[in-house]
């Protein structure tokens, strides 16, 4: 690779050119990252600078860092009225928040707002001030008056008496999100992850294993290529790229099912069942804690509630993709098993992967197999997650 060049994470913003607008506040040193971030993702990048911008970063950090057009002053080619899939000004000063509600063009980024507002453009503004500025009644008159035309604005914590800029991965996640929100199939979406446990007693339990990684990974991309997802996550011991907007924490089978069976009474369009469940779960746990050295301990552990089956007759029609992990069997025995939980769980689709495989890298990380018995070899994550995400898109809503 050379040193301009980034490494492909996503597909997110492929086809999508992007103005970078960089306003005059300390945060403008971060401007590389998001630059870099945003290429990373597919996305084709023009900038334009504020004179205060270009004391703090130079036109040439950001000409490295984005490969694209900079516009730093006003010129005949007037490149900040081409036409953008998004205009995303990070940092945003309240000074430049206030100009562009009132429609002040005193420079290329303000006149490029005023016309991408024109044009209904998405725009989103990172806000970056000191917290006193912030929490003047007249920043908070500014920016509700801005979400009022329809722009968006991503504020970051507090920290050191400063409303910082959010973090560059999470700021292009929320753009990626808010440009292809706007596409056609975009749907509402439950994705289960991670293990479940079941209690002994008050401290102990018993818990199968899942990072939660494979459906983090999937519940992040669809979100960037503007899905609605919901997520439903046991026990994970992985964070998710991102912070997504609605994460339902559910660590027990029991009440894992609960929180899916409370979701079905919304206009869900597809369901992924990637969580572990516990097939067997304990049935009687005690009330307190066992107490130690009192030698053999005896469990009895009943069959578990089927989520996958239990939603069945829920889920009206939507879209649903399981997955299915064997150990020792041969590739043709998974996908018979595939199939058959397809047919007795009326699914759409079904990832199988062999325990054994997950490690090796001359193994295909999992098997898509769809309700005809076809199956699919995905060499690795982001097959995996790619693969989902075209099972999810390739219907209309209610599978139509």
């Amino acid at each position: 690779m050379r040193d301009t060049d980034v490494e492909s994470h996503s597909t997110s913003l492929s086809g999508k050119h992007i103005l970078l607008g960089i306003s005059g506040g300390i945060a403008a040193v971060d401007s590389v990252r998001i630059a870099r971030e945003l290429r990373r993702h597919g996305a084709t990048l023009s900038v334009c600078m504020t004179n205060s911008a270009q004391k703090i970063i130079t036109p040439l950090a950001l000409s490295w860092a984005t490969q694209g057009e900079i516009i730093t002053d006003w010129d005949g080619d007037m490149g900040q009225l081409s036409h953008f899939d998004a205009v995303l000004v990070c940092p945003a000063t309240r000074n430049l928040l206030a100009c562009h509600l009132h429609g002040i063009i005193s420079s290329p980024l303000l006149m490029a707002l005023s016309a991408a507002r024109g044009n209904n453009t998405p725009l989103i503004f990172v806000p970056s001030m000191h917290s006193d500025l912030a929490e003047d009644p007249v920043t908070s008159e500014i920016t509700d008056s801005l979400l009022t035309q329809g722009a968006h604005v991503i504020w970051g914590v507090e920290e050191e008496g400063k409303r910082k800029t959010v973090e560059h991965t999470q700021v292009v996640a929320e753009l990626a999100h808010m440009v292809n929100s706007r596409q056609p199939r975009r749907k509402s979406i439950v994705i289960t992850l991670g293990a479940t446990r079941s209690a002994l007693d008050d401290v102990r339990y018993i818990q199968n294993t899942s990072s939660g990684e494979t459906g983090w990974g999937i519940a992040v991309e669809l979100y960037r290529h503007g899905h609605d997802v919901t997520v439903v996550a046991g026990v994970t011991t992985c964070k998710s790229e991102i912070d997504l907007p609605l994460v339902i924490i559910s660590p027990s089978p029991e009440q894992m099912l609960l929180e899916l069976k409370a979701l079905a009474g919304d206009e869900i369009d597809c369901w992924i069942h990637s969580a572990a469940v516990l097939d067997y779960v304990v049935d009687d746990p005690v009330e307190g804690k066992i107490a130690s050295l009192q030698g053999e301990l005896e469990l009895t552990l009943v069959e578990g509630e089927k989520h996958i089956l239990e939603l069945r007759e829920l889920t009206n029609g939507a879209t649903r993709i399981g997955f299915k992990l064997e150990c020792g069997v041969k590739i043709h025995d998974l996908i018979h098993r595939a199939l058959a939980l397809i047919k007795g769980a009326e699914l759409d689709a079904v990832i199988a992967n062999r325990l054994e495989d997950l490690d090796d890298p001359n193994k295909p990380r999992a098997h898509l197999v769809d309700s005809t018995g076809e199956h699919w070899a995905l060499n690795d994550h982001r097959e995996l997650v790619n693969a989902v995400r075209v099972l999810v898109e390739a219907k209309d809503i209610k599978g139509h």
